[in-house]
This record gives structure tokens, sequence and C-alpha cells, in this order.
């Protein structure tokens, strides 16, 4: 058997386990009896329990069928443009299809961060937080502190994370059919880049708009 079988079916193993018991509960030896490799291959492929952890929550984060590079521009794209894009990757990184190990393993590090988190940060996560930055810094005076810089992006990640881990909600306080209608992705990209943009000042103020005044929504009136 390949190597890269062998090490991708202890992964497979270990998500279900580490999703349901959490890292501390969970033992490499329920985990190699469900990979049927023995034990010693964890040693092996993954060096301890902890690297094994490492990178089952980092497969998590990112399946193999999903694209990791970052998006690129050409030369002159507008700024609004980029924004729009990053967000609609942001909702497509965190609605893209999952088995539901992936799933409840993301929520469990999210909730209870571990080493694993930290790696994901360095990994994947400063690297997109970087390139929102730079986006922001084509808009943002030069002498912007650095704090505010972030706390402008959080601004902009929190309302995806927001429409993502509180959907159930949102359904609750709105009802399923103002959600069907005004919540799909279209509709939420729009809607949070022209709300960032109107933020900077760049684009024109909420309260100068007529309600569903987005290209999106107007489109969807349209057709009405």
């Amino acid at each position: 058997m390949a190597k890269d079988d062998v090490r991708a079916r202890i992964l497979e193993a270990a998500g279900p386990v580490f999703a349901e018991k959490g890292y501390q509960a969970a033992t490499i030896r329920q985990i190699c009896q469900e990979a049927d490799v023995n034990v010693a291959g964890v040693n092996y492929y993954f060096g301890d329990k902890e690297r094994l952890y490492i990178e089952t929550v980092k497969r998590a984060h990112q399946p193999d069928d999903e694209p990791a590079e970052l998006p690129e521009w050409p030369p002159g794209t507008p700024t609004e443009t980029k924004l729009r894009a990053f967000v609609r990757g942001m909702f497509a990184h965190m609605l893209s299809e999952r088995v539901p190990w992936q799933r409840q393993l993301m929520r469990r590090e999210m909730l209870h961060p571990t080493v694993a988190c930290r790696e994901l940060v360095q990994t994947y996560i400063r690297v997109r937080f970087g390139q929102l930055l730079g986006i922001l810094d084509e808009v943002l005076p030069g002498d912007t502190p650095d704090y505010q810089r972030h706390q402008v992006a959080f601004s902009i990640v929190g309302q995806v994370m927001h429409y993502h881990a509180a959907s159930e909600i949102v359904t609750l306080l709105v009802g399923e059919a103002e959600r069907d209608e005004y919540y799909d992705i279209d509709v939420l990209v729009e809607h949070i880049t022209r709300f960032t943009l109107a933020a900077l000042g760049l684009g024109q103020p909420f309260s100068q708009r007529r309600a569903g005044n987005s290209g999106v929504l107007e489109s969807k009136e349209n057709q009405r």
C-alpha cells in the first residue's frame, strides 16, 4: 500500500473520532483501529497525536478539493471589485460542502481553540487577513493606525461570520420567506460590500437609499 494511502486513511479515521470526542478524549488506538493500521503508523506518518490532530484540523478547514490559492487581480482592478470578490470568497469557503465530521471538528476548534487553531491562523487565516488589509489600504488614509485597520477588517469578517454561524437565529428572527428571498449569497455579498463602502465614505449612505436599492435586489424586484 502506498504511503500516501496509509496517511490518508489515518486522517480520514482521525477526523470523526476527534470531532466526536475532542483531542483529549480521543485515543490513537481507536483511530488506528478505525483506519485498520498499526498504532506505530501514527508515529511514522505524523510523529505524535498532537501533530495528527493539527493535520486533521487543517484538513477539515481546507478540504483537498477546495483551492487554497488567493485570488489575483490585474493592475487597476477597482477596490470595490476586490472587496466584493473577497467577501464572496469568504462565503464560498464557509459554505463549501464538507462532510459532517469536518463541520463538527471546526466548530469544536473555534469554541475551544487548541494549538491547531494557532497553526491555522499562521498557515491560512493570517494570509487571507493580510489580503483584506491590503484591499483596505487602497482606500484608508495612509496614517490610519494599525488597530483601526484591523477593526475595519474584523467588521467585514464579522458580518460574513454572523450570517454563517447564526443562520438559524436569523431565520427565527425574520422568517423563512424573507430569508429565502433576501439572504442568499448574492444578496449578502452585495449588502456587505455596499455597507462597508458606505462606512468608508466611498458609497452612497444608506440613509439616502430607498429600500432594496442595490443591484441584486433591484434585479429581483424587476423580475416580479
